[in-house]
């Protein structure tokens, strides 16, 4: 049996043009689109779901981390502030911070730190409500299969969705697809976690009254509400298989043996208590970190409160109090190409650094960043810095520390 086939020659039609393309509609790609579109670019979102948020909302990962450092001290401001009181703004699910929000003392927003949880459906909503009224254009059902490049630059990106294989050229491109896909068909230096993910499937359930979320693997070192470190007992740990998220098979696997743990699971609290019900489901693979690029810098961990002139932004590390990080620009671009920037979980850092910068505010700061850039230059070698971070301060973006 032979084991490949020759396809036909194809000839793809381009269907559309923008300035700003962003591939991806999880945090970073939102927070792009916003950026972009808000600096003058006529911006384009592809999303091969058919909702916003990404493992925030589709996999329910409904957990804001902290934009504070834990020390009473707010880290992460601009769109990543802007997008946490999107998300509670019809009420919080747990954790209010009301210290933070209504300018409590030093004393009380150390006592909390300035994290909450959500509701994915209507914070999903409201993210393609903001969009939409800023002329982003939305496609639901696509995925991006490869670039057209000439010499160093991105031509044109091909797509597939129910309309069938077209390609959309556009000025500048941000890969946000959280897996680095349009800098592997960039020929962009990329590597994978070798660790690999875990099984993972997080659920909603009603019982006594309420709906409930179950952490349902993925075990995290996770801040309480006092900032410390502490293991939450709640995420337990289910199996041992491991999985890289970059294989579509693989995918499969994973996402089916979720599937049946987290019905055992169900079946097992049932089986005690028969008003335990499953609410909603993670509707895509739990997967965490896969695939990032090999930038022009690469970030570390042992960089805490380190001052880079190319800062772009703000961090903190979510899991303890204390470190804060910036994060040079150089992290969001690689060597090869020259009008593509990465956001969110594939930015350029050491596997230790990138537990710390694949969370919802780091993906928000970094894609707030890349909008604006996007939407500023064409060629990101050529950036003119000052420019692009006199910019972001204008959209309340902070850049260093107190006193640095």
């Amino acid at each position: 049996m032979a084991t490949y086939v020759i396809e036909n020659q194809i000839k793809t039609n381009i269907d559309l043009n923008c300035d700003v393309l962003v591939a991806g509609g999880g945090i970073a790609g939102v927070a792009a689109a916003i950026a972009a579109a808000r600096n003058g670019a006529s911006v384009t979102l592809l999303e091969r779901e058919y909702s916003l948020g990404g493992l925030a909302t589709l996999g329910l990962i409904t957990i804001y981390l902290p934009l504070c450092d834990g020390m009473g001290n707010q880290i992460s401001f601009g769109i990543a502030e802007e997008l946490l009181r999107l998300s509670i703004k019809h009420g919080a699910e747990k954790n209010y911070p009301v210290a933070w929000l209504n300018r409590g003392t030093k004393e009380q927003r150390v006592s909390k730190r300035f994290m909450t949880q959500f509701n994915p459906i209507l914070y999903a909503i409201e993210m393609e409500k903001l969009l939409l009224d800023l002329d982003v254009r939305i496609l639901y059902g696509t995925l991006a299969v490869d670039v057209v490049k000439l010499d160093d630059r991105i031509e044109a990106v091909i797509l597939e969705n129910k309309s069938g294989r077209s390609a959309i050229q556009s000025k500048t491109v941000i890969d946000c697809t959280g897996d680095s896909d349009i800098c592997k068909f960039a020929d962009e230096k990329t590597e994978l976690y070798k660790p690999k993910n875990s099984v993972a499937s997080w659920y909603y359930y009603f019982e006594k009254d309420s709906v409930q979320l179950k952490m349902f693997g993925l075990a995290d070192i996770v801040p309480d509400q006092e900032g410390q470190q502490t293991f939450n007992e709640t995420v337990q740990i289910i199996g041992s298989k491991r999985y890289t998220g970059v294989d579509g098979v693989e995918l499969s696997d994973m996402v089916i043996n979720a599937h049946q743990e987290m019905f055992d699971d169900i079946m097992k609290h049932k089986d005690k208590n028969p008003k335990y019900v499953p609410v909603s489901i993670s509707t895509i693979p739990l997967v965490r970190m896969t695939r990032k690029i090999v930038g022009t810098y690469i970030l570390h961990d042992t960089e805490s409160h380190k001052q880079f002139e190319d800062s772009i932004g703000m961090i903190s590390d979510w899991r303890k109090c204390g470190p804060v990080y910036e994060v040079p620009f150089r992290c969001l671009m690689g060597d090869n190409v020259c009008n593509l920037l990465v956001a969110g979980r594939n930015i350029s850092v050491t596997d230790e650094m990138w537990d710390i910068t694949r969370v919802i505010p780091a993906c928000a700061v970094t894609g707030e960043a890349a909008g604006t850039a996007a939407a500023l230059f064409e060629d990101f070698r050529k950036v003119d810095l000052k420019k692009l971070q006199v910019q972001l301060k204008s959209q309340n973006a902070v850049l260093h520390q107190e006193g640095d």
